[in-house]
């Protein structure tokens, strides 16, 4: 018997990088999974690498009509579910006085209001002892230059869990959040990076996290099914996988 034999579960945003990591050790741990994406060609990839194991379906996080299609098809093809993994974001790196409304509202649409209705859409068909696990980032507090909205919309999911995390209680589903810090990626998490600018990320990621390297997609799914599946006493909670970043840790030795 594999590890997530007769586990049934819905991946938001599963098509590439850290979403798709942890795809793969699901389906290859023998669950039955959905995932979502909004980019034809990425879903296409998915499909062929995946088959018949993964249902892969195309639906954008910012449209409601979108995510009650989405409710529709995870009740019509799996039932209940164990774990919902919401990990669509987007980041727009922009000084603070250069933040249009335009992009706020793109990054609001999709990170915050996006993440919130989608948990709230998929939650009745949790299993009791189910969970539901953000994606949030490090940088969701502190203060990184050029992150003032991306930072806020992040935050925004931490709060969400704290409270879900409450109201959920009575019907036996934890929620939780994995925060990642530089993870290497094809797209480092940022729209419309270019192959020099997502180099110099990763140098930096290199140089400023504590363990001096970037982290693995690999790295942060096996956090996701940590407190998916393993961290049965564990709700509410806000998991670091930075390499130390966010802890501030000393780099003098």
């Amino acid at each position: 018997m594999t590890i997530y034999e007769g586990k049934k579960a819905v991946v938001i945003g599963g098509t590439h990088g850290m979403g798709l990591a942890t795809v793969a050790r699901l389906v290859d741990g023998g669950a039955e999974v959905l995932l979502t994406g909004n980019n034809e060609d990425n879903l296409a990839k998915v499909r062929e690498q995946f088959g018949t194991r993964a249902h892969a379906l195309r639906s954008d996080i910012a449209d409601l009509n979108d995510i009650a299609a989405l409710g529709a098809a995870t009740g019509q093809k799996m039932g209940a579910i164990d774990l919902l993994h919401i990990n669509a974001g987007i980041s727009e790196l922009e000084p603070f006085d250069q933040v249009t409304e335009a992009s706020f509202d793109r990054q609001f649409a999709v990170n915050t209001k996006g993440a919130f209705f989608t948990a709230q859409r998929l939650a009745p068909l949790i299993r009791k002892d189910g969970s539901i696990v953000f994606t949030s980032s490090v940088a969701d507090e502190g203060g990184y230059p050029g992150m003032s909205v991306y930072s806020a919309t992040k935050a925004a999911l931490v709060s969400f869990a704290s409270v879900l995390a409450t109201e959920l209680l009575p019907r036996g589903i934890r929620v939780n959040t994995v925060s990642p810090g530089f993870i290497d990626t094809p797209t480092k998490g940022i729209a419309g990076i270019t192959d020099a600018e997502r180099a110099n990320f990763k140098a930096l990621g290199d140089a400023v996290t504590p363990m001096k390297r970037n982290g693995t997609a690999d790295e942060v799914a096996r956090a996701v099914l940590f407190l998916g599946f393993e961290a049965t006493f564990t709700t509410g909670a806000k998991f670091a996988v930075d390499g130390g970043l966010g802890q501030k840790l000393s780099t003098a030795f």
